[in-house]
């Protein structure tokens, strides 16, 4: 499960920023995409985001390649915690600011745990992660990123228009939203995963996916599958921000 864990902060891309753009049908599919998960009051008001639920790995060969429980947190303007709870261990990754951890704990040794500072280019993409959960699809440009135009596709037999969303080199998302609603159909990463979402829960007046899949190629040229399931989506409960911070050495 140690590689599944190191790949947890790429998963949760798919809710988004977004900015008006130059042209005139660009803002409208955007704020088409905005509209669709909720009213605009609504989405400026979210500070924090609290997601519980069960992570589960499908191998290339099909079979159970393990599962979790899963908590992700974030909180304006620079935090998330991601928590994975196996049945033998423990991982927490998380960013604070400008610094960003990754703690493991031995479920059958709960007393023995290390921890790992995460460096400039991981915790660059956990910024990135972190803003586009918090701010859905606007405002990348006053991060020093920018939006480029991919143009008009059917993806999955819907006709979308795709944006890429682009923070630095390296850290590009890549979304298709339909045209008729805004709906985001597909997230691609410049790795090539691409992130599906399916079903839905309403947590105050927003509207969220129930379900997260994740297709990762390998480099044997097959895929791993992750699935992420939620059982529960708070908007705005209330959060330490010292459960961010860089875990004492005496804990």
């Amino acid at each position: 499960m140690t590689n599944l864990f190191r790949r947890l902060p790429s998963l949760f891309c798919v809710f988004g920023l977004g900015l008006s753009l130059a042209t005139a049908a660009e803002p409208t599919i955007l704020d088409k995409a905005r509209a669709y998960l909720g009213p605009e009051s609504a989405l400026l008001s979210v500070e924090t985001l609290r997601f519980v639920g069960q992570l589960e790995v499908v191998d290339a060969d099909q079979t159970d390649g393990g599962a979790a429980q899963i908590e992700i947190v974030f909180q304006k303007p620079d935090r998330q915690r991601i928590t994975a709870t196996s049945a033998n261990r423990t991982e927490t990754t998380a960013l604070d600011g400008y610094d960003a951890w990754q703690r493991v704990t031995g479920g059958q040794e709960p007393g023995r745990w290390e921890v790992t500072l995460l460096g400039p280019d991981q915790i660059k993409r956990l910024r990135a992660n972190t803003f586009e959960n918090l701010t859905f699809y606007r405002g990348i440009e006053g991060r020093g990123g920018h939006i480029d135009d991919r143009g008009s596709l059917t993806v999955d037999g819907v006709a979308c228009h795709k944006f890429a969303f682009v923070h630095g080199p390296g850290i590009v998302f890549t979304r298709s939203f339909e045209l008729a609603t805004g709906r985001l159909v597909l997230t691609e990463t410049e790795s090539g995963t691409q992130i599906r979402e399916e079903g839905e829960i309403r947590a105050g007046e927003l509207r969220f996916p129930q379900r997260i899949i994740t297709t990762n190629p390998l480099p044997d040229g097959k895929n791993r599958i992750i699935r992420v399931t939620f059982t529960s989506i708070e908007v705005n409960p209330v959060i330490d921000s010292a459960s961010f911070a860089i875990p004492a050495l005496t804990q």
